[in-house]
């Protein structure tokens, strides 16, 4: 349970105790499921904070009955979360202006400052990890500004899970959220372009990565983050952009930010379509990882996202809703999935897919 101020109340809510007015007369009973009436008589009586049950409920609009929301369609309405989307928004406005004042102002680039706002995004304190706030935030305004913080929080988790010094960690960090930075010299009318590039318009938009080098050449910063800026759109097999280089030609920090940038950028809502569903995700990646992605580093973040989803309740193609109880570790982005009683094997049936996480 979790002490929880009136003003952060929200429907759905379990008191966890009786909760009494000031001259001890009952107000509302233990496991109340709060509604909208319910939480403006707590404020009536002047109550300032009750003690909340961690499971919230929810009401099935056609059936009228009390359901148990997914985790994520519960953690929408957490104070956890819903601080961690203020100091989000605080992170990314903090890295818009310090970036527009070094592309518009000639400004210094503190690097280490960026890093530490974005960094402070992860407090050991909360109830949830940053991949699950992460990804119940995948229809926000995916602007250059939010996709770098995403990719540098993906970054500093994916250092941790290939267990690298924390040196390494911060820097590879301040590679993810620096990556991109080349973007915001491209029209921004072009990057949000709904419709197919001509192109032209195709050739300037992956200019970005040799536009946002030039920007940083000159600047006394680290040069894996200038690299990680001009080759996070290169392939291990030669397939990438702007030289095409192959296998380990490529700075070891532009390859574990591409596995990264690709991820957060597919799963993102773009201009031009939806969010894709992980999974897919994930089975593009396994189609042809170990071609153009580094073996081990695509393995590990695979088999860590792919595991970050255990218990949680997924939509299959065939309209059926249940939970991820077992990864497939040979078949990643087919897991068994738990759909009422029964069990359903996605690695042994392949005219399944999963197509919503939620």
């Amino acid at each position: 349970m979790q002490n929880v101020a009136v003003r952060d109340l929200v429907p759905g809510m379990v008191t966890a105790e009786d909760i009494y007015s000031s001259d001890h007369q009952l107000i509302l009973p233990k496991n109340i499921v709060l509604t909208k009436n319910v939480i403006l008589r707590l404020q009536t009586y002047s109550i300032l904070a009750v003690r909340i049950e961690d499971e919230i409920l929810m009401v099935d609009p056609d059936s009228g009955t009390t359901v148990t929301p997914s985790h994520f369609e519960a953690m929408k309405t957490h104070p956890d979360f819903l601080a961690f989307r203020s100091h989000f928004d605080a992170a990314v406005n903090l890295y818009r202006d310090s970036i527009n004042d070094v592309i518009k102002r000639n400004a210094a680039l503190n690097v280490d400052s960026l890093v530490s706002s974005v960094l402070s995004l992860a407090r050991s304190d909360c109830s949830f990890t940053i991949l699950d706030m992460l990804q119940n935030m995948r229809d926000y305004d995916d602007s250059t500004y939010t996709h770098s913080i995403n990719v540098a929080l993906l970054s500093r988790i994916f250092g941790e899970w290939l267990e690298l010094p924390a040196t390494k960690i911060k820097l590879l960090t301040a590679c993810g959220l620096l990556h991109d930075i080349g973007k915001l010299l491209i029209p921004k009318e072009l990057i949000k372009k709904p419709g197919k590039l001509t192109p032209d318009e195709y050739n300037l938009v992956q200019s970005h990565t040799t536009q946002g080098y030039k920007l940083l050449e000159k600047m006394d910063i680290d040069p894996h983050i200038k690299n990680a800026v001009l080759l996070h759109h290169e392939k291990r097999d030669g397939s990438g952009y702007p030289f095409g280089l192959k296998g380990d030609r490529i700075d070891l920090y532009a390859q574990l930010i591409t596995i990264v940038d690709i991820y957060d950028a597919m799963t993102s809502a773009r201009s031009y379509r939806p969010p894709l569903c992980p999974f897919t995700v994930i089975s593009n990646f396994e189609d042809e990882g170990l071609e153009k992605y580094h073996p081990r580093l695509i393995l590990v973040f695979l088999e860590h996202i792919v595991n970050s989803y255990l218990q949680t309740r997924v939509e299959l193609s065939n309209g059926r809703t249940g939970d991820i109880i077992y990864i497939n570790k040979a078949d990643l982005s087919h897991p068994l999935v738990k759909c009422g009683a029964d069990f359903v094997d996605l690695s042994a049936s392949y005219d399944l897919e999963i197509t919503r996480v939620f």
